[in-house]
C-alpha cells in the first residue's frame, strides 16, 4: 500500500485499543501496513477494523496493537 506523504505531518508510533484506534490509523498486520477506513462497534467492547484494501480485522476489547499515526505539524 502506499502512503501519500503529508506536508509538515508528523508520524508517531502509539499503541492502539479496541477503544482508542481511529481511521487512518496505520497497522501492520502480516508484514503489510494497513490504513483503517472504517470501524464497527461489536458486542463486549470489541471493533471490527475494515481497511481501504478491503480486509476485515476484529479485535477484542483487551488488543493492544501499535500503529502510526498522522497528526498535522506546527
Amino acid at each position: 500500500m502506499r502512503v501519500p506523504a503529508l506536508i509538515g505531518a508528523l508520524a508517531s508510533n502509539v499503541e492502539v485499543t479496541a477503544t482508542t484506534v481511529r481511521r487512518g490509523d496505520i497497522i501492520q498486520v502480516g508484514g503489510r501496513a494497513c490504513r483503517v477506513g472504517n470501524l464497527f462497534q461489536l458486542p463486549n467492547g470489541a471493533k471490527q477494523l475494515l481497511f481501504e484494501s478491503g480486509e476485515l480485522l476484529t479485535i477484542h476489547a483487551r488488543t493492544r496493537l501499535v500503529a502510526v499515526r498522522m497528526t498535522r505539524g506546527r
